[in-house]
């Protein structure tokens, strides 16, 4: 079996570089630490520089789309909801049941997460975007209930290089991205910016936004030092749901936008700096101490409000670890903590209506403190067979400051100042065995757990007084299989049960719901043939159930839920299928299918959209041996789809996808 190798970055990330035919893959890390993806006994896809430079990705779910088990629904502009082995989650659970990662630090603070939180992460100069599949929290921490993803920035080069592209397509949508890299003695760098500017498929719904990576690296005999500073500013107008299968299905109405106030802008910053020191025969320490920022005002145009929330939080923070080899054992242990302060407000200028009361709704503050000790022993217990444990603990406290009156004004419920602690445990436990070079398998379960968002506690209503949320706590039992079929076919097989308690939501009567449980349980294939030395087949395939385990019956009875219904917006097949042909090293050509299959809308499983099917086309060819030109054909068959399907309120509710898009760029290369 081809070894898939993994080389360390100082960050416990990961960077790919995607091989010719029938070569080697060599990709980077899991777990935090180098190994080959052979020797790990969990669910990882990995998305490389050539295959995200071959995407052009317009919306980070574009690239996503091809690790099994994942799929984004986009919304407006940078927005997106996130579902790896899951259903597509919202509010609290959608912000903090997935892992966000930049080089292996968090994008935002636990308990501060973002539903939209992938557009921070500068994706378009990446050089691989890892996912992990499952419950990962024993060595990532809080938020990797469903999973992870963790954008990767290129490690500066020793011979100066630079790139640039330009790209625009018919739906005045207009892209620039660059970068330089190089190095001289012991110092390296690397700069990467990209700017995108939309009009947007639907009115008032343009895009702008900004992002600035640097990177700087000093090496060291026995110690290196690793720094990355991140920028991003995002400004966009927002689109809300059009309404009814008619409007879907109409060229003219789908482009509509019934909020054209409304908007949402961001800013984030991040610092982190990893020191990696050789300690001794076998052991290396690494520390990351880390700074982040970020600040986001929108306009809640999915309310009657309409009112203005401002949100910001700032964390300084540090990941330690110390990796051991002994011979037949491998150790890792380490301690993380973080401070975190944050902010919200939310204001609503227009006069009352319904129990929406003019003024101030909330205005408070949070402090917090997390702190997580882990540690991870793998033992050799035969030539061919590897047992790993792994358990970490994560303490967590909440200072929550009411700035406002307390008590109730309209709808809105504002708590007394109060402190709220949380102790989660995530253990791990597989077994791997290699049959032979080419075949090899594995058994695992974890555990994960996570804090609720500080939102969840503490932006409340009047008719949420009931439990208050709960840690979330998900169990998963993963049976996996990796093989090679000579030197043309590699599969990777996952089959997965998943059983998740304290789903903390609101039901369709708008009561909180502190003890939901939901069972998820399916199947994943990874598929790479080389059908011809110039035609590569790859295949990402899931088919999974996402189940209710218990009943909670609503006053609309069109939403309550029964044991063993389907959650809302879980489709059960997702398929992502490539056909990518390259008659010379200077051209290639790809179609790509993407499948999206039925899914109900509703809790009660009254309603449903019937999924879709997408066709795409890109292309590349070199004008000089520094130039070349590409094109991408989005939507080559014009299909009327829905980037998301929703029921509420008696309506039918859909973000239209766009339709036949056609683009063109040139890629400089120095």
């Amino acid at each position: 079996m081809k070894k898939i190798l993994l080389i360390a970055s100082p960050l416990g990330g990961v960077f790919f570089t995607a091989p010719a035919f029938g070569e080697d893959t060599i990709v980077v890390t899991a777990e935090r630490r180098a190994q080959a993806v052979d020797d790990v006994a969990l669910s990882i896809t990995v998305l490389g520089e050539d295959d995200l430079t071959r995407i052009s990705a317009d919306h980070i779910a574009e690239a996503l789309a091809r690790a099994p088990g994942v799929s984004l629904h986009r919304g407006s502009g940078a927005e997106h909801l996130t579902a790896i082995r899951s259903p597509v989650l919202t509010g609290g659970a959608g912000a903090g049941s997935v892992l966000f990662l930049e080089n292996g630090v968090a994008l935002r603070s636990p308990g501060f997460a973002n539903v939209n939180g992938l557009f921070d992460a500068h994706y378009v100069i990446a050089s691989a975007i890892e996912i992990v599949r499952g419950p990962s929290g024993a060595l990532y921490g809080a938020n990797a209930i469903h999973g992870v993803i963790n954008v990767l920035t290129p490690e500066p080069g020793e011979d100066f290089s630079v790139t640039a592209e330009a790209f625009g397509d018919t739906e005045d949508r207009y892209k620039l991205k660059g970068t330089i890299s190089g190095g001289t003695g012991e110092q390296r760098f690397f700069a990467g910016m990209s700017a995108v500017s939309e009009a947007g498929y639907r009115e008032d719904a343009g895009l702008d936004q900004q992002k600035l990576t640097l990177r700087h690296i000093v090496d060291g005999d026995n110690v290196s030092i690793d720094t990355i500073f991140s920028f991003d500013n995002l400004e966009q107008e927002t689109a809300g749901f059009i309404f009814g299968q008619a409007t879907l299905l109409d060229r003219t109405a789908r482009r509509t936008n019934n909020f054209p106030d409304a908007y949402r802008d961001a800013k984030s910053l991040r610092l982190q700096s990893t020191i990696e020191a050789r300690i001794g025969e076998g052991t290396v320490l690494k520390l990351t101490p880390y700074v982040r920022w970020n600040q986001m005002e929108f306009q809640q145009h999915f309310l009657p409000s309409k009112a203005i929330e401002n949100n910001s939080h700032w964390s300084v923070g540090a990941q330690s670890a110390v990796y051991h080899e002994a011979g037949r054992l491998s150790l890792i242990a380490g301690i993380d903590a973080e401070y975190t302060e944050g902010s919200l407000s939310e204001f609503q200028a227009r006069p009352r209506i319904f129990s929406f009361t003019q003024g101030l709704h909330y205005d408070y503050k949070v402090r917090a403190l997390n702190a997580s000790g882990f540690v991870q022993a793998e033992y050799q217990v035969a030539p061919a067979t590897y047992v790993t444990a792994a358990a970490r603990i994560d303490g967590t406290i909440y200072d929550y400051d009411n700035l406002t009156d307390s008590g109730i004004v309209g709808r809105f419920l504002r708590l007394d100042d109060q402190t709220d602690r949380f102790v989660t445990a995530s253990p791990k436990f597989s077994v791997r065995h290699e049959f032979s070079d080419s075949v090899n398998a594995y058994i695992s379960y974890a555990r994960g757990a996570r804090p609720p968002q500080t939102t969840d506690l503490y932006r409340l209503q009047i008719n949420q007084t009931g439990d208050q949320a709960r840690p979330e706590q998900i169990d998963a039992v993963e049976l996996g299989l990796r093989a090679s079929i000579g030197e043309r076919v590699n599969i990777d097989l996952a089959g997965f049960w998943m059983e998740k308690r304290n789903f903390f939501f609101r039901d369709a009567d708008g009561f909180n719901v502190a003890n939901g449980e939901t069972r998820h349980v399916g199947v994943e294939a990874d598929l790479h043939i080389v059908l011809h030395e110039s035609l590569m087949l790859e295949s990402a395939l899931t088919y999974a159930a996402h189940t209710y385990r218990f009943d909670r019956p609503t006053g609309n009875a069109s939403e309550s839920i029964a044991k063993g219904d389907d959650v809302d917006t879980a489709p059960r097949v997702i398929a992502n299928t490539r056909l990518r042909w390259s008659p010379t090293e200077r051209a290639w050509l790809e179609a790509e299918w993407v499948s999206l299959g039925s899914y109900f809308t509703d809790a009660a499983n009254d309603h449903a959209y019937e999924g879709h099917d997408l066709l795409h086309l890109r292309g590349e060819a070199a004008v000089t041996d520094r130039l070349s030109a590409f094109l991408t054909l989005r939507n080559v068959t014009n299909t009327l789809y829905a980037e998301r399907a929703d029921f509420a309120f008696g309506n039918e509710r859909f973000f239209p996808g766009e339709e036949r898009t056609f683009g063109v760029g040139l890629r400089y290369r120095q």
